[in-house]
């Protein structure tokens, strides 16, 4: 089959390509943990074959149970802002594949994700290399970095961090902005194994920034941090978020202070989720880390940076509005700790009913997650088109245990329809429990 696609792909479609990449690679966001090699071997291979790409620019790298794709995108802006060349790398995508690959915003052109894998393909006869969808896509990021000139790249993890393969980079600074469950089957079923996974970011002498101090793994940072000198800084010990307010045009608005006093005065962020108050205080301790690294980032870089992230960065799926009257708000939250935050948000948005259009995927912690929900609201159990979506009308049973009542609807789109029609001006729709039904909801 191999042989037969190569034949096939060589000056071939951008659609062609995109077949190959999710119908003949192990895609971990299709087949879930099936497609996880637990091993940076293909990586190291892949990146050899390219001519070690990684190491032509400088990088950021960003893991994290939530908030890194914030995080990462905020940090993107910011250093675009300053002036810098910069590279993102992200996953999963929502719309569009070369959302995961950016420079300065732009997604790299499909010109450049054909040309990237034809020269894979021919250059593999020799290899004969097996690689999975990220493996080659986190390799496809670098090469495309590199062929323009990053000055810097902001690096997502897709999952974990010490076997994920992004971890090949010896990065300028590396963020971690929290731990909390999820992927449990392949990181631990505890805080402690999950936060040694994560931690396999941290190398020797580059600095650390970890949001959130938790007892459960704050020995684990300090001690690979102490092992590896690599200076450790945890940001919800260094700064916080005092105050903070929605204003009319849609951005939040921060005072963030320290032990000595206020750093920045009405900060304003254009992600609008309560939860971002942590995220920006992990972002303003990474940016003073870069700072005294030698990077130019000026006050102004910054407050613009942030008060433009969608913009500059092309970011979906956070705390995003997506209609009115009544308000349609979707939201990627996924795990246990994500949906708490969410939920009370939720809670504090004046409203005569919600809406709530829900669906998991089958290797999630869906129990957690559902005696979270609010029992007042009415559901619309759904499910996104992907082979690891759990099926809406056992998520429907599993909801009625916890009070939670409702509908099931074999798409996403049937579901938000639904709502639409039921829903009052004065209602509140919610979409969310999965990237994907948020990325099917998405106009």
């Amino acid at each position: 089959m191999y042989l037969q696609f190569v034949s096939k792909v060589a000056g071939m479609t951008y659609e062609a390509v995109l077949e190959y990449l999710y119908e003949h690679l192990p895609y971990y966001q299709h087949k879930g943990p099936a497609a996880y090699k637990a091993s940076l071997d293909n990586t190291l291979a892949l990146d050899k074959m390219f001519g070690h790409p990684h190491r032509k620019f400088r990088s950021i790298h960003v893991a994290g149970t939530n908030g890194k794709g914030s995080v990462s995108h905020m940090m993107a802006a910011v250093l675009g802002q300053a002036g810098y060349k910069t590279g993102l790398y992200t996953s999963p995508h929502l719309k569009d594949f070369r959302e995961r690959i950016r420079v300065n915003g732009e997604m790299a052109p499909e010109s450049y994700i054909v040309s990237f894998v034809e020269k894979f393909l021919d250059l593999n006869q020799k290899f004969n290399l097996e690689p999975s969808f990220f493996e080659l896509t986190v390799l496809m990021a670098f090469e495309y970095f590199a062929s323009e000139n990053v000055e810097v790249a902001v690096i997502e993890v897709g999952l974990g961090g010490r076997l994920d393969s992004t971890n090949i980079i010896l990065p300028e600074l590396s963020v971690i902005t929290n731990i909390s469950f999820d992927h449990m089957a392949l990181l631990g079923d505890t805080l402690g194994k999950i936060a040694l996974e994560k931690a396999g970011i941290i190398k020797p002498s580059v600095p650390v920034v970890i949001g959130e101090m938790h007892p459960q793994t704050a020995l684990i940072f300090e001690g690979l941090a102490n092992e590896k000198q690599a200076k450790i800084v945890f940001a919800d010990q260094v700064v916080m978020a005092d105050y903070s307010r929605i204003s009319n045009d849609q951005r939040q608005f921060f005072n963030l202070k320290n032990k000595e006093g206020i750093l920045f005065e009405n900060l304003r962020l254009d992600l609008l989720g309560n939860y971002q108050s942590k995220n920006i205080c992990t972002l303003i301790c990474a940016v003073r880390e870069l700072q005294k690294g030698g990077f130019q980032l000026s006050e102004e870089a910054i407050r613009s940076g942030l008060e433009n992230v969608t913009r500059l960065t092309g970011l979906l799926g956070r705390w995003q509005t997506i209609g009115a009257n009544p308000q349609i708000i979707c939201d990627t939250a996924h795990n246990e700790a994500g949906m708490k935050e969410v939920v009370a948000q939720l809670g504090q948005i004046p409203k005569k009913k919600l809406h709530f259009i829900i669906g998991m995927v089958n290797d999630k912690d869906i129990t957690g997650v559902l005696k979270l929900l609010p029992g007042d609201a009415v559901y619309y159990f759904t499910k996104a088109s992907i082979p690891r979506a759990m099926n809406e009308n056992k998520l429907m049973q599993m909801a009625t245990f916890f009070g939670l009542n409702g509908a099931a609807f074999e798409d996403v789109q049937s579901a938000l329809n639904e709502a639409k029609m039921y829903a009052d001006r004065d209602d509140l729709i919610f979409i969310g429990g999965s990237t994907f039904v948020v990325a099917e909801a998405l106009p």
